[in-house]
């Protein structure tokens, strides 16, 4: 049996990447894609890769420098996966692991997956002991908040592009009736073969919430997402019981232990982890097992890249979202077809980096 690799060193650069639409949502817009890439070198030659995602500009610094930390702490251990999460868990059990350093551990667990799988010259899926298969997804690359006579038109463009059955809508405008409307206008343009999912990203308090809600109740919404405060717990259990619309959450859970709560709260009805702040992949089996357990259908939260290969094996798997934000990075994306990401036949998550463009958007 070959010798097991180990860490020689983590590499971690920030890119600014463009988006083709940039996110503008209830809570405030973002004009560029601030990316932190890992690159996780063993002594073998391997290289296995991960990104994650700094939402504001002045994130990334601080999360490359976590990672370097970590790498230190890592220099010279075999990759293996849970090992090494574990061995940082309890190096940074003092500090705690939620914000920027919980998601500089994700990204470094993430890359270690990465090397992991290429070392077995096997897809992670496969190493995780699923198989590749098209994984269901919405398109989630449009429909900010702008003004409503827009929206149709943009809800067909993102249905076209990868033949997707579904999309999500942003709402939480100032006037309610504005985003009645955006609902409404959407919905007449693609008619029932589209299903249109919902994100209030946490803007109304929980009697709005209900208010809102119940205006929205009647208008085929496949779910309403974050519509208050992630943490109120009871704020969520009460907006569950009041509407007819299920409501997703879950990309702010920061751990199981957050998940288990939430979901003995009854404060969702579908819940959808982000990888990189849910632990990376090792948080991320662990959310699923806790899925699984409780009956509840989870879906993915960005890094569609990732997201393929672990809902790939998700017992309750449900929707992934897909955005296309680090595709400007990347040497080959991931493909849409027919309304499903495809897993490339390829070790590891398969992706690389275009080096070229990183030296382009990179953040000194």
């Amino acid at each position: 049996m070959p010798a097991t690799p180990k860490v020689r060193s983590i590499r971690a650069r920030a890119v600014h990447a463009p988006f083709k639409r940039p996110p503008m949502s209830a809570s405030g817009g973002i004009p560029n894609a601030a990316l932190i890439l890992i690159d996780l070198e063993t002594d073998q030659g391997i290289v296995g890769r991960s990104y994650v995602f700094g939402y504001a500009t002045w994130t990334p610094k601080a999360i490359v420098q976590s990672v370097e930390a970590m790498a230190e702490m890592l220099k010279g251990d075999a990759v293996a996966p849970l090992d090494l999460e574990a061995k940082l868990r309890k190096r940074l059990m003092l500090l705690g692991t939620p914000g920027l350093v919980g998601i500089a551990l994700a990204g470094v667990d993430m890359s270690a997956w990465d090397a992991f799988a290429q070392a077995r010259g096997l897809p992670l899926v496969k190493v995780l002991g699923g198989d590749i298969r098209p994984v269901r997804a919405y398109n989630s690359c449009g429909l900010w908040i702008q003004p409503v006579e827009k929206l149709a038109d943009e809800a067909e463009q993102l249905v076209a592009e990868g033949g997707f059955s579904a999309v999500k809508l942003r709402i939480g405008r100032d006037d309610a009736e504005q985003d009645l409307a955006a609902a409404r206008s959407v919905k007449k343009r693609v008619g029932d073969r589209i299903t249109v999912m919902s994100d209030f990203n946490q803007r109304l308090s929980v009697n709005e919430a209900i208010l809102r809600g119940r205006m929205l109740d009647d208008e085929g919404l496949y779910w309403i997402e974050e519509p208050t405060r992630h943490d109120d717990y009871a704020g969520y259990a009460r907006i569950c019981a009041e509407l007819r619309t299920p409501i997703q959450t879950g990309e702010n859970l920061h751990n199981t232990f957050d998940m288990t709560e939430a979901i003995l709260a009854e404060s969702l009805d579908y819940v959808m982890p982000d990888v990189q702040r849910i632990g990376g992949v090792t948080g991320w089996l662990r959310a699923a097992a806790v899925a699984h357990a409780y009956g509840i259908e989870m879906s993915s939260h960005l890094f569609p890249e990732f997201s393929a290969h672990l809902l790939a094996v998700t017992p309750t798997c449900h929707w992934l979202e897909y955005v296309d934000w680090a595709n400007a990075i990347l040497a080959d994306p991931y493909q849409v077809k027919d309304g499903h990401v495809i897993i490339p036949d390829r070790p590891g998550t398969g992706i690389s980096w275009n080096e070229e463009a990183v030296k382009r958007y990179l953040v000194a």
